[in-house]
């Protein structure tokens, strides 16, 4: 029997192409509403992208380095401030061929090609977008034919940006200086992170890098319109940033300027300080060096002669020097034992010239001693085996506890990179850090100032300081407050005028934080008036350098830090520091306040290999404080202004 299938394979090849032709349309209506709904996306809901990503390729921005905030002395002199400068800067990725780039900019620029070396060098060490600086300080002259040539020069813009500008090379070492910003501080420092443009420089040292953050201001960008070829058309927008905060230092530039004179390129430091509120009104350290030559670049030759000084201009002695305090730590000696009520001021003890202890002979620096001695007149002729025998009796403890009460072996500048704290003796620190025990010859040695102390100059001028004000803290300062200047120094002044009657409201209010040193104030005027005698009475180590004058009269004390021990030969034949080798003279040190019926200023002078701080330190106190004195009305005067204008 025969079976017709014809009829039904036509109906299902019919409902096939049927089904096919559905799929067929609905694909394409998908595919067709698929492109319609990105387009309306991209007109309507990505417009905004697109049209910005359009005009980056029409734009073209360049970010400019920050403008830093201005550094002015006490009465606004500026210390620290910025210039117009020229630069040329370089983006790789929009140069086609950068070997020709650098052939044409050799001729321009007489680039060298240790430059170009080093040029090339960076570039291949960073991403192609980022923009090199080819010339950071260029004349006018040749900015000018730059851009006579600019057409030629792909990936090449001229910029007018700003760099640092030090007009007072004897502020250097506390001003500081900035150069270019490194790897390293990019990482470690989050406000640089959202500040990486060409250029970027930042403080190394001083009060750039303590004030940093603050003072290196926003950055800001010049934006032009370019062509297809990448060739700038116009100018379109300008934003310079945002300047720093300026900052008004405590020092005085006239006196800064007068010390370093003085010291006439000496390896040396002089601090001078306000005894009142610890206002730095001078700290010098010399030699200096030019901070500029850091801004652009220092030259390899400037470089090489710095740091083969022997007298380490680019150390700031002042507060990273550290120098045995000599016989300066007498005045501190003597008031840790009167305060410990372990000595009696009045006690005499008879100095032959040394004194013999296990074995071990100490001498005094006068060879044939001073005969009998108490603590004023010792203090006065600076005798050392009187001091030897108050230290032996007083102890390292102790005396280590008064010297660190009065600044001595820490940091008191708080933000300076380069500061450093010293050291202050005791048996807990020699086993820590040296890991033996203490002898007590060593106690002797510290009662001269000697052995293990270490101090800078300006721990020296605050502990003057804080004598001279009668035994009060006070925190030295380098930037001005803006307060008047009212607290402690009329509560001094009520005190002495009124010693037996209560404070008013007004300094019980103003002075509610004052933290007095001593237990016995007696102690402490009996030092002063020891270093009184000491500059002011015949026979006085630094009788030499008085001032009659009682405007400027000061009380001071001289010190010497040994460098190499005297042996038993050089000193029987009694030779003078003139008559060794420079390198191995003592040190020179002087620590002073004046004027003496009314203390305002404290001052430490410490001169490397002079000898004797009575020929070498005390004539150099002596002028400084004259000057200081001279512009006291000044100071004063304005101080008196800023206060009544809060």
């Amino acid at each position: 029997m025969m079976i017709n299938t014809g009829s039904g394979n036509t109906v299902i090849k019919s409902k096939l192409i049927s089904r096919r032709m559905f799929v067929l349309s609905t694909a394409k209506a998908i595919v067709f509403f698929g492109i319609f709904g990105r387009l309306v996306s991209l007109q309507i809901n990505e417009a905004s992208k697109y049209k910005t990503l359009s005009d980056k390729n029409r734009f073209r921005e360049w970010k400019l380095a920050p403008q830093r905030g201005i550094i002015k002395d006490y009465f606004n002199n500026t210390i620290a401030s910025n210039e117009k400068v020229y630069q040329v800067h370089i983006t790789p990725e929009n140069s086609p061929n950068i070997e020709e780039l650098f052939f044409r900019l050799k001729r321009i620029l007489n680039l060298t090609d240790t430059k170009i070396f080093y040029l090339k060098r960076k570039i291949a060490k960073q991403k192609p977008w980022e923009p090199i600086i080819v010339s950071d300080n260029l004349t006018w002259s040749e900015f000018s034919r730059l851009n006579l040539f600019l057409h030629e020069l792909q990936g090449v813009e001229p910029v007018v940006s700003v760099a640092r500008l030090y007009p007072e090379k004897s502020s250097a070492h506390i001003v500081g200086y900035v150069s270019e910003v490194n790897p390293k501080e990019l990482r470690e420092k989050k406000y640089l992170k959202e500040m990486s443009v060409t250029g970027l420089a930042v403080g190394k040292t001083g009060l750039e890098y303590k004030l940093d953050k603050d003072i290196i201001g926003e950055v800001g960008f010049q934006r032009y319109e370019v062509n297809a070829f990448g060739k700038r058309i116009k100018q379109i927008q300008v934003d310079s940033g945002k300047a720093g905060k300026n900052y008004r230092s405590t020092i005085d530039i006239e006196v800064q300027k007068f010390i370093t004179k003085v010291l006439e390129d000496n390896a040396a430091s002089v601090c001078v300080m306000d005894i009142y509120n610890g206002d730095i009104v001078a700290m010098v350290s010399s030699p200096s060096y030019d901070p500029n030559s850091f801004v652009h670049g220092i030259d390899k030759n400037y470089w090489q002669e710095l740091i083969s000084n022997t007298k380490k201009p680019l150390n700031n002695k002042s507060i990273s020097g550290l120098y045995p305090p000599g016989s300066t730590i007498k005045t501190i000696v003597a008031l840790s034992a009167l305060e410990n009520d372990v000595w009696n001021h009045k006690k005499k003890i008879n100095c032959t010239g040394k004194i013999e202890l296990f074995g071990e002979k100490f001498h005094c620096w006068k060879k044939k001693g001073h005969g009998y001695m108490d603590m004023r007149s010792a203090i006065k002729r600076s005798c050392d085996v009187y001091f030897y025998e108050v230290a032996r009796i007083l102890g390292v403890d102790r005396l280590s506890k008064t010297a660190k009460k009065f600044g001595l072996g820490q940091k008191v500048l708080k933000g300076f990179v380069e500061e450093r704290a010293g050291t202050v003796p005791s048996t807990k620190w020699k086993k820590k850090f040296i890991g033996k025990n203490w002898y007590i010859g060593e106690t002797l040695h510290s009662g001269i100032g000697q052995g293990y102390f270490q101090s800078t100059p300006l721990q020296l001028c605050l502990m003057t300081a804080q004598i001279a004000n009668g035994g009060f803290k006070i925190n030295p300062k380098i930037l001005a407050d803006n307060k008047k200047d009212n607290g402690l120094r009329n509560y001094i002044k009520y005190k002495n005028e009124n010693p037996n009657e209560p404070l008013p409201n007004d300094l019980l209010a103003a002075n509610f934080d004052l933290k007095p040193l001593f237990r016995n104030q007696e102690n402490i005027n009996f030092v002063k008036e020891a270093m009184f005698s000491s500059t002011n009475e015949a026979g006085g180590t630094s009788y030499g350098s008085r001032i009659s004058n009682k405007k400027f009269m000061f009380a001071g004390k001289t010190g010497s830090s040994q460098v190499k021990r005297f042996t038993a030969i050089q000193r029987e034949l009694e030779i003078k520091q003139k008559d060794i080798v420079y390198e191995d003279r003592d040190h020179a040190l002087f620590i002073a306040f004046a004027p003496v019926d009314d203390p305002k200023y404290a001052i430490s002078v410490v001169v490397e290999h002079g000898g004797s701080g009575s020929s070498a330190a005390a004539p150099v106190a002596k002028k400084v404080i004259k000057k200081v004195l001279e512009r006291h009305e000044l100071r004063s005067n304005l101080n008196n202004k800023i206060g009544d204008s809060i």
